[in-house]
């Protein structure tokens, strides 16, 4: 479980450090892109503490694909960006792609079984 929330904050300071490089990228504040480097720098280091116990494809997918979800999101809201019905089938591919990995994996306990 504590994996798994590493993994969550991964995904959150992968989120803030993105939307903090659009909004410094916007306002020119130097303060912004020190803030993004910080929150990107803690996603990896969660992401490595994460991948102790998760699958590395498994993390890898969920950390990239939910944050690629969250971060289209929140740009439409936060940014006025458009979502157009391309980028909503895209993104419904890549939520679809995450289960996919997620569920084709096998957990150390049930690969036992599964190879003896």
């Amino acid at each position: 479980m504590l994996y798994w929330f590493l993994l969550a904050l991964a995904i959150s300071c992968e989120i803030i450090g993105t939307l903090t490089m659009k909004w410094a990228s916007l306002n020119g504040h130097a303060a912004g892109y020190i803030f993004m480097l910080a929150m990107i720098a803690l996603s990896y280091i969660f992401l490595s503490f994460a991948v102790k116990k998760i699958a590395l494809g498994v993390a890898y997918a969920i950390w990239e694909g939910i944050g690629i979800l969250f971060i289209t999101l929140f740009s439409v809201m936060l940014f006025d960006e458009f979502l157009t019905p391309m980028k909503v089938a895209g993104l419904a591919m890549l939520v679809a792609g995450i289960v996919l990995v997620k569920s084709g994996t096998t957990g150390r306990e049930e690969k036992k079984h599964v190879i003896a």
